[in-house]
């Protein structure tokens, strides 16, 4: 059966949406801004090759990174991969030393011990600036890099830069010498269409998840090959609070040996191992780990224990992945609501359909996540962020439990609306306007702790 136009859209939509990331997004978006900024001054009058790793390892850079204020609170207190350090300044020096900026957001795949001594050298002696920049986006990074000392061929140090906004891999602006060599508006940068612009819809969604043809969406398994590998990882070593290990240790005694538990379990311990900084990657959704994660674990868990074959593994975690990256459509990127809401709404709906219940059952565990924990806030990305997603999961397992009972939130209920869209969009209101303030008070909190 040919694939229609509109399933190619949606195809599209979630290979944009969903993609290896190597650590955390925020402050994997500064590395991407500065390796591109290093890669513009060897191709813009330096003597030498962005891939020569003794001349990055050797280089004395100058790197001011300006962020908004949401990259700075999602960045200042997570692990970096490989390095047993925290923060946006080692994940920027980094980008410096060994980033590529054609990996996207895995532009730190080619670290080595080297490459991580010398990011920490660059830092240790202040050579990292990062300050608030005065912007309107949520997600915005502007990363300078001067090349100071023998490598520079001129008597003015030569300074390049890279703007990213909006989305994490998404530079719209680069230039050499206060000189824009690229920018969106000259149409030389990548246009993306905003998730919204896709005008998805529960109905939909839920439609191309169980009809699509299998050889279309297998791909969507590759959830199962990175995050599972998280897990596991996380239960084998002590990364962060040990949320997820101590869920699987204590599940005889304390939680019960249930699907539950398993679900929580496995989630989180993934969540512990990337918010650490352990060195593999997760499959992201929406410009997030943490959101990949919460959306296919839990689902992944249930097919694990009950034997659920591959092709209806795949359509639940298209099912799960397609509803986060929808309801994210409405409060962008980043926001004051912890994402983990968002994703373990969608993984309530893997967990529904792959239980045995259909749309009217699917809408129902929406209404219910977003009766229950909309008001979870995200106060910045660490290793903490293991013990929301351990509670999101719980909840997902909840609200698929009532739904298959036939058991929804009232439409007078709060925010909740007769219309399954009209709900999901008043969760965006107030995630995206609502929560504006208590997202400043976050991290005017944060800053002068």
């Amino acid at each position: 059966m040919l694939m229609t136009a509109r399933e190619a859209e949606i195809i599209e939509l979630i290979h944009r949406e969903v993609k290896p990331a190597l650590g955390c997004t925020e402050p994997i978006a500064v590395a991407l801004a500065v390796a591109k900024a290093v890669e513009i001054l060897a191709e813009n009058g330096c003597d030498c090759d962005p891939r020569c790793r003794l001349w990055r390892e050797t280089a004395d850079f100058r790197i001011s990174v300006e962020v908004s204020g949401n990259i700075l609170k999602n960045g200042m207190g997570v692990g970096i991969p490989g390095t047993g350090m925290i923060g946006l300044h080692i994940a920027a020096a980094l980008g410096a030393v060994c980033g590529r900026s054609e990996l996207g957001l895995e532009v730190l795949q080619d670290r080595s011990e080297g490459a991580v001594k010398r990011a920490r050298e660059l830092v240790g002696r202040g050579r990292v600036a990062i300050s608030v920049a005065e912007t309107e986006h949520l997600l915005y990074v502007k990363a300078t890099v001067l090349l100071c000392g023998r490598q520079a061929s001129a008597e003015v140090m030569p300074s390049a830069s890279a703007v990213i906004e909006d989305d994490h891999d998404r530079i719209v602006e680069t230039s050499f010498a206060d000189k824009v060599l690229m920018s969106s508006e000259s149409g030389a940068a990548a246009s993306e269409r905003s998730t919204l612009d896709y005008h998805l819809t529960v109905k939909e969604i839920y439609d191309f998840a169980i009809n699509a043809a299998y050889e279309d969406i297998a791909f969507i398994l590759d959830d199962r090959r990175y995050n599972l590998a998280l897990a596991e990882e996380g239960l084998r070593g002590c990364y962060g609070l040990q949320v997820g290990r101590s869920i699987r240790e204590n599940q005889e005694s304390v939680f019960g040996d249930d699907f539950m538990s398993y679900a929580m379990g496995m989630t989180a311990a993934a969540s512990d191992a990337r918010m650490a900084g352990c060195t593999l990657p997760a499959m992201s959704n929406s410009g997030s780990g943490n959101q990949g994660i919460t959306a296919s674990v839990p689902v992944i868990a249930y097919a694990m224990r009950h034997g659920v074959d591959d092709e209806r593994l795949a359509r639940a975690l298209i099912l799960s992945n397609l509803v986060a990256i929808h309801i994210k459509g409405y409060l962008g990127k980043l926001s004051a609501l912890c994402g983990c809401v968002v994703a373990s709404t969608g993984s309530a709906c893997g967990i529904t359909w792959l239980r045995g219940g259909g749309f009217d059952e699917v809408c129902y565990s929406i209404k219910n996540m977003v009766g229950n924990i909309t008001g979870m806030v995200c106060d910045g990305a660490k290793v903490g962020c293991a013990m929301k997603v351990a509670s999101g999961v719980s909840s997902a397992v909840q609200s698929s439990v009532l739904a298959l009972r036939g058991t929804c939130v009232q439409d007078t209920d709060g925010i909740i609306d007769k219309d399954i869209e009209k709900t999901i969009s008043n969760l965006g209101a107030i995630g995206s306007v609502g929560m504006k303030a208590a997202d400043k008070m976050i991290l005017d909190i944060m800053l002068c702790k």
